[in-house]
């Protein structure tokens, strides 16, 4: 257990904008078993922005985007790794840590945009254009990965896009996110037809409605969602970008068209922000409860195994996007 009620005080100071008084009590049993069998099982815990705040602020060790994940996996230490998000994320670790053992608290945590497209679909995609080089966003399965060139985030997907050097690349499997980097980069991008099941329910009226009733509202939009809403909204990023637009700009009143729980997050440390929250939940990344995480490391499951031929395919196309 915690050595002192002060310090689990101090973990409740992280959320108190987010979590009323009333409800911290549900939490507090699992938050002190995870840190106890955190220290016990040499494990880590890896959580995506779009967790709960009482997982992102208070058992999470490395948080943030899909880029910073997949980066700061690189560099972990401990023996297991409990990855608190969706299941090509913890794939993702796995091929970056091929020697430790990698966690998903819930195997049904899954992305409408993984499951979207498949190898199969890839290598008549290289059929089809020969020669065109595969840009393959993060969200998808290690066996796609696998099948691809280079792997790209939403953060970097133009940086990734352009450093190929090429006038045409193919870029799957988020038809919206190819739609908004090919208006920010010459080079002829062939998309597929995937959409994330969260950000294709925003919509261009949305935001003319949250500007009609809240006067001076910032909207953040994210790339995932249909290009006449990105071109609706003051900004559109990553979910780092967004957090990174809120840090350093400070909008009085924010709203950010993205999955609810990133609202959550940020504004737990930006009290003085006021967050407008017509967001959208992601039913997968709410697979992920405190409970599940605790069984993880409880129990040991549920552990990430890659077929090692497709992942030493699937490693190269990461790496090659971490080197731009």
């Amino acid at each position: 257990m915690l050595d002192t009620p002060a310090q689990l005080n101090s973990l409740y100071d992280r959320v108190r904008n987010v979590i009323p008084p009333i409800e911290w009590p549900a939490f507090t049993s699992d938050i002190e078993s995870i840190l106890e069998l955190k220290e016990k099982r040499d494990a880590v815990i890896l959580a995506h922005n779009y967790q709960t705040p009482e997982i992102f602020h208070c058992v999470a060790d490395i948080v943030g985007d899909s880029l910073a994940l997949a980066r700061k996996a690189m560099e972990v230490e401990a023996g297991t790794i409990v990855l608190a998000g969706v299941h090509f994320m913890a794939e993702t670790a796995k091929l970056l840590n091929p020697e430790k053992t990698v966690l998903i608290p819930d195997t049904r945590a899954g992305c409408s945009l993984a499951e979207s497209i498949t190898p199969a679909d890839v290598r008549l995609m290289r059929e089809r254009y020969p020669g065109v080089p595969i840009v393959t966003y993060v969200n998808t399965s290690a066996a796609v990965k696998a099948e691809s060139d280079i792997c790209c985030t939403s953060g970097n997907a133009r940086a990734v896009v352009e450093s190929l050097g090429v006038p045409r690349v193919i870029m799957i499997p988020d038809e919206y996110l190819a739609q908004n980097i090919a208006k920010e980069t010459d080079v002829e991008i062939i998309a597929w037809k995937g959409h994330c099941e969260v950000h294709e329910l925003f919509t261009a009226d949305d935001i003319r409605e949250l500007r009609e009733a809240h006067s001076g509202v910032t909207v953040l939009a994210h790339p995932e969602c249909p290009p006449d809403v990105v071109a609706e909204a003051d900004f559109s990023g990553s979910t780092a970008a967004m957090s990174n637009f809120v840090e350093t700009k400070a909008p009085g009143r924010v709203v950010l068209l993205t999955e609810c729980s990133m609202s959550d997050n940020i504004a737990a440390a930006h009290p003085e922000v006021e967050f407008m929250r017509p967001c959208n939940l992601c039913p997968h990344m709410k697979r992920i409860t405190l409970s599940n995480i605790r069984d993880a490391l409880e129990q040991d499951r549920y552990e990430v195994i890659l077929d090692p031929a497709t992942a030493d395919r699937a490693r190269v196309a990461v790496e090659r996007m971490l080197a731009v």
